[in-house]
């Protein structure tokens, strides 16, 4: 335990660079070889156009990275948020950390930008993405990098997380929202077994289908199981989905890279501009 907390402790930037860049690279690769859909379409444009908004992320969470360590140092400095107050020991202080990082940080913060109109003009650009893989989990406009960037904060702030526990919370994140947005067609006895405790790409994907109320449910991260106690889980036929958002289907919209960082200044869409084919 010592050494995951020394590790974490004092993450070099280049290892956290490596969980982003090696998880999708691993990803990428798993789903090429077992792929749940084989819809053609051109693969290098759209990877390039998720990679673009991957990087912008990067330098988003770079670029602020100072607020988030020093958010860290004053809440441990002062004894501020509910593990500095539990006092636990490190095993449990581990486990409560990450749960009310993951629900707070990415729940909750999926949730908000679900239900608050101009929050959702930024994510909606995460959901325009109508051939779903591992280079969707980044898929982020600026813009919401911001908003996550600011729950993460609040997060820390009501958790007390030294930084070692964010360090771990953000590599966890990241890896397991690549692997749930990939496009890897699983074992349905494994994918039961696991979605009990974390998301799973058949799990996931639900929330990516073009019309509502599928895409608000399942909004969970790390773990699967806030979905099931806040009422947003879901189970459905991943065969039968469709991608995108309804009021962004158009090309000239949901694919390119201008228009997509436009859409959150361009006004607020609450009904099916562009239908597109029946499922479910």
């Amino acid at each position: 335990m010592d050494s995951i907390i020394n590790y974490f402790s004092e993450m070099p930037s280049t290892h956290r660079s490596l969980v982003l860049v090696g998880g999708l690279t691993i990803f990428f690769l798993i789903e090429n070889a077992a792929p749940l859909f084989t819809t053609k379409y051109n693969k290098a444009k759209h990877t390039g156009t998720n990679v673009f908004f991957t990087i912008t992320t990067i330098l988003v969470n770079f670029g602020m990275a100072f607020i988030l360590v020093g958010t860290s140092q004053w809440v441990v400095a002062n004894g501020i948020g509910i593990v500095q107050w539990l006092s636990a020991p490190i095993w449990l202080t581990l486990i409560i950390g990450l749960l009310l990082l993951d629900l707070i940080g990415a729940w909750f913060a999926h949730w908000t930008e679900h239900h608050v109109k101009w929050m959702w003009q930024f994510h909606v650009i995460h959901h325009t993405d109508q051939n779903v893989d591992t280079t969707t989990a980044n898929r982020h406009h600026p813009g919401e990098s911001v908003i996550r960037f600011v729950f993460t904060c609040i997060a820390v702030l009501i958790v007390g997380a030294p930084m070692w526990l964010i360090f771990l919370y953000q590599s966890l994140s990241v890896v397991l929202s690549q692997w749930n947005h990939s496009n890897l067609r699983m074992p349905l006895w494994l994918d039961n077994a696991m979605k009990l405790i974390v998301c799973t790409p058949n799990m996931h994907r639900v929330h990516h289908h073009y019309r509502q109320p599928y895409s608000d449910m399942n909004y969970g991260n790390i773990f699967s199981f806030w979905d099931r106690i806040f009422g947003t889980y879901i189970e459905v036929d991943n065969e039968k989905l469709v991608y995108g958002v309804d009021t962004y289907m158009k090309q000239e919209e949901a694919g390119k890279i201008g228009s997509l960082l436009k859409i959150p200044f361009s006004g607020y869409r609450d009904h099916i501009e562009y239908p597109t084919k029946e499922s479910l």
